[in-house]
């Protein structure tokens, strides 16, 4: 019988347990106002670490999760043990991105956590219009140099934003996303894509807050779910067909569980470690209130067979697909989270760019970014008149004059249909009103690439469309598009 749980090298120096242990519902735990005492709570994390299970993950909204992680490491360094590895994310609102406030972030954790270097500092941004998470990450690059990170991850990013990331040459290891047998979004493109650029998976919503289990099995739909995690992976079940379509899914599970001698919880976490891109699952811990470490060490002895999988698949089978991709859930409909749509937390992210009536014309709004050339040529990146918006021809500019992805032309394409949403949207529209694009290549061979990310914005919208080969873009750019939008109902 297996004592130890497995372990991964993430990066160089840094090897992890294949099995960590999740610290999001140290917030639910504490939502009532009282705090967990942090020695007794370091306590229980301290059980945990002695079991094997030492990588331990937090974010800085987790609650009071870093301050009980650092009393655990305090106790760690004063005892001469080994110390355990711990992950946090820092999770700021769109807004600028200075050097000042992206190393106050680090800092904070780091305080809180009594340490001197994070081991991985994971990265989450809402909303891709504002490109701000650009210059966080680069900020956060240079702090790896100067030794305050040792490893940086993300969390939630998309297969698109991941590649504008390994275009602009972030040393980024892994991505946190949510994976389980309900949600595989994360085996398709994104697996690809990691695998094919030496990035890894810390995959979470594994055993959907609890609900994958024998527990649940069986039972009638519950009227009300009390805690969040739960609460936010039963909308995952209604997504992928309700609660027919759950226990059928539970029911293969217990089928491959019992031949195993295991149980649903086993089988279900061993199906995603088996997952290639997947370096480790986060299993959430409820400190102090249970347990189930023992269970959980038997998923390091399960091996699943080819007939294992045939029940797997088959019950997968009868289920719909979440929509979109890795972290979609936070950005767009349907808001698979504990709080639900978070629509209202998106509108009140601040807006890249400001729209302001035409002199002399004030039916007529306009959107400007600051580029100098938008003065000197006379042009608006985009103009609003009555239901009608024009978004001038874009190129992966950054604010600061920089090409982004200068060698990859999908990679462009993501960062100027982030562009124009932002540009839309500042005009009070979005890409869902878009009627026609037009996207102009530097070499027609990098048609598919391109044209893969247009589909990825616009395959439901599918509006009107043009591709061209044009024999020389002004400037070093691959890709330049520029699209049209009708606000559906103006006068």
């Amino acid at each position: 019988m297996t004592t130890r749980p497995d372990r991964f090298e993430l990066a160089p120096g840094l090897s992890i347990s294949r099995m960590v242990t999740g610290l999001w519902q140290v917030a639910d735990m504490e939502r009532g106002g009282t705090l967990l005492d942090p020695f007794e709570a370091a306590g229980s994390m301290a059980a945990y670490s002695g079991a094997g299970f030492n990588s331990f993950d937090m974010a800085d909204h987790y609650g009071s999760a870093e301050v009980i992680t650092g009393e655990l490491l305090a106790g760690e360094r004063a005892g001469g043990g080994t110390r355990s590895t711990a992950f946090t994310k820092w999770c700021p609102e769109p807004g600028p991105m200075t050097a000042e406030t992206v190393r106050s972030g680090v800092e904070r954790s780091l305080k809180r956590m009594r340490l001197e270097t994070i081991d991985l500092l994971q990265f989450h941004w809402w909303t891709f219009e504002h490109p701000g998470y650009l210059d966080a990450l680069r900020g956060l690059a240079k702090l790896r140099e100067e030794g305050l990170i040792r490893q940086i991850g993300v969390t939630n990013f998309d297969t698109d934003h991941l590649r504008v990331l390994v275009g602009e040459g972030i040393p980024v290891v892994s991505n946190q996303v949510s994976f389980s047998v309900l949600d595989r979004r994360a085996a398709e493109e994104m697996s690809a894509f990691c695998l094919g650029n030496g990035i890894r998976l810390l995959a979470y919503g594994t055993l959907a807050g609890g609900l994958l289990s024998e527990r649940w099995l069986g039972q009638p739909e519950p009227d009300a779910i009390a805690d969040w995690s739960k609460m936010k992976y039963k909308r995952f079940v209604d997504t992928i067909g309700g609660w027919g379509i759950f226990q059928a899914i539970l029911a293969a599970l217990k089928t491959v569980a019992d031949r195993h001698n295991a149980s649903v919880a086993n089988v279900a976490t061993r199906w995603i470690l088996d997952q290639p891109a997947v370096a480790a699952v986060i299993v959430g811990a409820r400190l102090g209130e249970r347990e189930h470490r023992e269970d959980n060490l038997r998923v390091f002895d399960l091996k699943l067979d080819q007939a294992d999988r045939a029940t797997l698949e088959t019950a997968f089978a009868q289920s719909r697909r979440i929509p979109g991709d890795c972290g979609d859930e936070y950005r767009k409909p349907p808001f698979l989270t504990a709080s639900g749509d978070l629509s209202h937390h998106l509108d009140q992210v601040q807006k890249v760019y400001k729209a302001v009536p035409v002199e002399g014309r004030p039916s007529r709004l306009r959107v400007d970014t600051g580029s100098v050339w938008e003065a000197i040529c006379g042009y608006s990146r985009a103009v609003k008149i009555g239901d009608r918006i024009l978004v001038s021809g874009t190129t992966a500019t950054d604010a600061a004059g920089n090409v982004v992805c200068p060698d990859d032309p999908a990679g462009q394409a993501v960062f100027i249909l982030d562009k124009i949403a932002a540009s839309l949207s500042a005009l009070g529209a979005g890409m869902a009103d878009v009627v026609r694009t037009r996207v102009y290549l530097k070499n027609a061979d990098d048609w598919e690439p391109v044209s893969r990310v247009h589909g990825h914005v616009f395959g439901e919208v599918r509006p009107a469309n043009t591709l061209l080969e044009i024999s020389r873009l002004v400037g070093p750019y691959l890709v330049e598009i520029e699209a049209e939008a009708i606000l559906d109902g103006e006068a």
